[in-house]
């Protein structure tokens, strides 16, 4: 198969690229969007595997931007994983609720981060519809 393509979303460039970096080390291979809008734009050209997706963000939030991946808008067939400071079981629900695959709070584990992803980037239906 390959290495299994992400797509790291934060407007934080460091944390950005402490998500890439520990990525990339794990031989995943790492595109990065530095919001929900430049997310929907890479969606289509990358295909990723999986996307890891930060709530609060500018011009497009990581909720909006997770429903209009989910729903299929912009043809994504890969994993959603929200990375977020807003660990709050409210959250969570919500995120449930649109159909993301997976949740981790900030701060994380980069151990935990790379388990997650492996495990959205495994075998199984990446099919949302």
């Amino acid at each position: 198969m390959g290495e299994a393509r992400v797509l790291v979303v934060d407007d934080d460039e460091v944390i950005r690229q402490l998500i890439a970096v520990n990525l990339q080390m794990e031989g995943f291979e790492v595109h990065t969007a530095v919001d929900g809008e430049d997310c929907l734009d890479q969606v289509g050209k990358i295909d990723p595997d999986v996307i890891t997706l930060d709530i609060m963000m500018p011009r497009l939030d990581g909720w909006v931007t997770a429903t209009r991946l989910l729903e299929g808008e912009s043809r994504c067939r890969g994993r959603v994983l929200l990375i977020t400071a807003r660990a709050q079981e409210a959250d969570q629900r919500r995120g449930e609720a649109i159909g993301v695959d997976a949740f981790l709070a900030k701060p994380f584990d980069p151990t935990e981060l790379i388990q997650i992803v492996r495990r959205l980037a495994g075998p199984g239906e990446l099919d949302h519809s």
